[in-house]
C-alpha cells in the first residue's frame, strides 16, 4: 500500500514480505489530522518558548542552553517535513505540502526535492541508488572514527553536505562511487515542484537574515537559529541515521537492514522525535503516519512479524555503532 496521496512516480514502495492482515493494517494507515496538528503545535510552541526565554534572560549561558535545545527542536521540524514528504501529515495533498514546506523551509530544506531523494532511499534501501549510503554504510568503524565525525559536525564543518543532500545533491555512495539520482520513474510534476521549491527556500533564507538585522534581531537570529542548525543539529542527524541503518549485518530485508531503537523520553526528545525511532516499521509500511507507529510496532509483535528484526535498546545500538571495525577474515 503506497502513500494514498502519491501519484504515479511519487509513491514509496512497501517492503513487507510477511504482511499484517488487512483489517489490522488499514486503520493504522489512516492519516490523523488531529495528531498531526498537535505535533505541529507542540513543536512550534516549544521553539517559541525556548527562544522567548533565551531572549528574556539573554546571556552567554542562556544562549548556550538555547543552542542545545533549539537543535533537537529544529530536528523535530525535519521529522515532520519527512512525514509530509510521505504525504502523511494531512489527507489533503495541498494542506499536507503547505505544512510540510513550512516545516522544511525554516531549517533550510526543500520538501519537494527531499521527496525525490528520499524515494531513492526507500525504494532502493542499501542498493547502489540509495543516497543515504554515504552516511550510514560501513559501520562499525571504531569508536574514534565516529567521535571524530561527530566533532566535525559540532564544529559546523559538515553542514554544507547536509544541505547539499536536502537540495538534491547527495554525497557519492562510498561503495559504488556514484551519488543517488532521481529514479527514472519520478514524475515530471514532482521534478518541477522540486525546482520551484528550491528557489523559494533560497529566497526565504536570503530574506530572513536581512529582515532580522534590519529590525535589530540579527544576532538573536544567528545565535538561536543558525548556530544550532549548523552545529548540534548536524551531530543529531548523523547519529540518528547511523542508529537507524548503521552496523547491520543482513541487508536482505528492511527487518534487518533498518533498526528500531527503543528509547525513553530524554532520548526521544534529543534524538528520536515524533516516533521516528520505529524505523523498521516505517520501512515495512511507509504509508503508516508517525502517530500510529507505536501501534504498528505492537501489532507486528503480536503477529510474530518482528522475529529476527533489528529491534534494540539505545544502549545496545550505541555499543554496536561505536564498536571496533571488524578485522578482515584470514585467507
Amino acid at each position: 500500500m503506497a502513500s494514498a496521496a502519491a501519484g504515479s512516480g511519487e509513491e514509496f514502495r512497501e517492503h513487507a514480505r510477511r504482511r499484517l492482515p488487512p483489517a489490522v493494517l488499514a486503520p493504522l494507515t489512516r492519516v490523523n489530522a488531529r495528531a498531526s496538528t498537535w505535533a505541529l503545535l507542540r513543536t512550534f510552541g516549544l521553539l517559541a518558548a525556548v527562544a522567548a526565554l533565551a531572549i528574556a534572560f539573554w546571556s552567554w549561558w542562556a544562549a548556550l542552553l538555547a543552542i542545545v535545545l533549539m537543535a533537537p527542536l529544529a530536528h523535530a521540524l525535519f521529522v515532520l517535513a519527512h512525514e509530509a514528504a510521505h504525504y502523511r501529515l494531512y489527507e489533503s495533498h495541498r494542506l499536507n505540502d503547505l505544512a510540510g514546506r513550512v516545516c522544511a523551509t525554516l531549517p533550510g530544506l526543500s520538501l519537494c526535492t527531499y521527496r525525490v531523494t528520499h524515494r531513492l532511499h526507500h525504494n532502493h534501501l542499501y542498493g547502489p541508488e540509495d543516497p543515504d549510503m554515504a552516511l550510514h554504510a560501513g559501520y562499525p568503524r571504531g569508536y574514534g572514527y565516529l567521535l571524530r565525525k561527530l566533532a566535525r559536525d559540532l564544529a559546523g564543518l559538515t553542514a554544507w553536505k547536509t544541505y547539499a543532500y536536502f537540495f538534491g545533491a547527495p554525497a557519492a555512495n562510498a561503495h559504488t562511487g556514484r551519488a543517488g539520482r532521481p529514479l527514472g520513474d519520478t514524475s515530471p510534476a514532482l521534478r518541477r515542484a522540486a525546482r520551484r521549491d528550491r528557489w523559494s527556500v533560497l529566497a526565504f533564507h536570503v530574506a530572513a537574515p536581512v529582515a532580522a538585522f534590519a529590525t535589530g534581531w540579527g544576532w538573536h537570529y544567528v545565535v538561536l537559529w543558525v548556530v544550532p542548525q549548523v552545529t548540534v543539529l548536524q551531530a543529531i542527524l548523523r547519529l540518528r541515521a547511523i542508529c537507524e541503518h548503521g552496523a547491520v549485518t543482513d541487508l536482505s530485508s528492511p527487518l534487518t537492514a533498518a533498526r528500531t531503537t527503543l528509547v525513553g523520553p530524554l532520548a526521544r526528545f534529543f534524538l528520536f522525535p515524533h516516533h521516528v525511532n520505529y524505523h523498521v516499521e516505517h520501512h515495512l509500511y511507509p504509508a503508516v503516519p508517525q502517530c500510529n507507529l507505536p501501534r504498528l510496532h505492537a501489532a507486528l509483535r503480536q503477529h510474530g512479524l518482528l522475529e529476527g528484526a533489528e529491534v534494540r535498546s539505545l544502549r545496545d545500538t550505541l555499543r554496536r555503532i561505536f564498536a571496533p571495525k571488524p578485522r578482515p577474515a584470514a585467507a
